[in-house]
């Protein structure tokens, strides 16, 4: 699992390490693992030309020392130097004594315009609301020029604890970070200007119980995954039920059941208007028209995609004593005092649009700032949120680490994925784990699925093409394999 701390964490637990360290140690650490990370960029670092932006204090000394080691390996090195009078004195003798020199902003655009490599420098973990006006030129130069950006520790401009981006920042290729991932580097929109990034080991020792964020990885999922028994039967492996659908909506039914069927779970009930069309595509579903107190027992329901109008249905399913997912037309139908008298865990699966209805706000207020939005709506209704977009947010009730979810891709931006989520996330829920686990591994299963659809597990260029909400589904058993097959279950 990767974790993620506060600026607050990350700097008492340097504070820790230091003061164990000689003098100096732990920028060294950092340094070298910097100017490992260049050289790769660079493939061939004699003759390169290498531009740092150098703010002040300690980020710009952590560029500054990298810097000099690759001037010793050949290197023209050149530090732009934006607070000069601030400037790490060490760092800067270091260039000097290797070679490199020291520039003004004044002819820096174009010194950076015809860089090979860029140094991103500037701005450490404690700043917010954006570059200064001063380095807002330098940014630009960087994007304009066919040289590659490295960040150091984190992309400058962008807001590390939150993910937002407030102003101006600079937009990275590759962000080498240090000790720690920090919440800005997997949230967007900051991710967006992180690039790759790769974690530098420096020491640092924090409690994961401490962490502001939790990415789950293959091990995880797979750990948390249902697998059946010997003695295992359909209804001990669990029955989720779907409550979905209209006449005028009846796909989200059909999609919702798609993804149920391969969620876990030992049977899926249908209840709802869409019972013809479920059938004709999927036959081993039970279909109810009486309703869901008389559809027969479930260990979870999913509410609300494609449900149009049907306040009544959602109701209802809210009233029962199990885990229940909420989503779409569901999430709008209902109210938080209904959803915080609910004893049995509920999951609820917003997208921005959704989330910023809920919470009285702009979809451009949720979008900037998803961390807060999720944990927000978390509060207020008592009840465990996936924040669905291009950063898939977990956030429960009472705070503790949010998830993230890592495997999305923006070939999912299709529609009805969201209901096949549900139907996913919403088996899972029936198939016994927490709502906080059921949508951690529900995003996860369904970020892969729809990579493997697309044919995005290539990474970009890798020629992905457009899918529909049905290829997901079909692509689910794939990733599941997928997960458990490379830890050995």
């Amino acid at each position: 699992m990767r974790t993620a701390y506060s600026v607050e964490k990350v700097r008492a637990a340097e504070r820790e390490l230091m003061a164990r360290l000689p003098e100096g140690a732990l920028m060294q650490r950092a340094a070298a693992g910097l100017a490992a990370a260049c050289a790769d960029v660079l493939g061939r670092v004699y003759g390169s030309r290498v531009v740092l932006l150098v703010g002040s204090g300690d980020n710009g000394g952590d560029a500054l020392y990298a810097g000099a080691r690759l001037a010793r390996r050949g290197a023209g090195v050149s530090a732009v130097l934006l607070s000069p009078e601030r400037v790490h004195a060490g760092g800067l003798a270091a260039l000097r004594r290797a070679g490199g020199r020291a520039v003004g902003t004044d002819g820096a655009e174009e010194l950076i315009e015809r860089a090979d490599l860029v140094v991103d420098g500037i701005v450490g973990i404690g700043g917010k609301g954006g570059l200064r006006p001063h380095a807002v030129p330098l940014a630009a130069a960087a994007e304009r020029s066919r040289a590659v950006v490295v960040a150091v520790d984190v992309p400058s401009g962008v807001d590390v604890d939150t993910g937002e981006v407030r102003g101006v920042a600079l937009r990275a290729d590759l962000t080498v970070t240090f000790g720690t991932h920090k919440p800005g580097l997997l949230i967007d929109p900051a991710r967006e200007y992180a690039g790759l990034v790769r974690l530098v080991d420096i020491g640092l020792e924090l409690a994961e119980e401490q962490a502001e964020l939790e990415a789950l990885q293959h091990a995880d999922v797979a750990r948390l995954l249902p697998v059946p028994r010997a003695e295992s039967d359909k209804y001990r492996r669990g029955v989720v039920g779907i409550a979905a659908g209209s006449a005028r909506y009846p796909g989200a039914a059909v999609l919702a059941v798609a993804g149920a069927l391969r969620g876990g779970a030992g049977a899926v009930r249908y209840v709802g208007p869409a019972g013809s069309a479920v059938i004709a595509r999927f036959p081993e579903t039970l279909v109810s028209d009486r309703g869901p107190k008389h559809a027969g027992r479930v260990q979870a329901w999913v509410t609300g995609p494609g449900a149009g109008d049907d306040a009544a249905t959602v109701g209802e399913v809210l009233a029962a004593d199990v885990p229940v997912l909420i989503d779409a037309d569901g999430l709008r139908l209902t109210d938080a005092a209904a959803v915080r008298a609910r004893r049995a865990p509920t999951l609820m699966t917003p997208h921005a649009g959704e989330a910023a209805a809920l919470l009285g706000v702009e979809r451009e207020e949720v979008e900037s700032a998803r961390l807060a939005a999720a944990r927000e709506l978390a509060e207020r209704y008592g009840a465990t949120v996936l924040l669905k977009g291009s950063t898939t947010l977990v956030a429960e009730p009472g705070g503790g680490p949010v998830r993230v979810n890592p495997t999305g891709t923006s070939w999912l931006a299709t529609a009805g994925s969201g209901d096949v989520l549900s139907g996913l996330a919403g088996s899972l829920l029936a198939a016994g784990l927490s709502a906080r686990d059921a949508g951690s591994v529900g995003a996860y299963l369904h970020g892969l699925a729809g990579r493997f659809a697309a044919g995005a597990e290539t990474g970009p260029g890798g020629g992905a093409a457009p899918v529909g909400a049905h290829d997901v589904a079909s692509a689910i058993p794939r990733a599941w394999r997928d997960v458990v097959r490379e830890v050995g279950v």
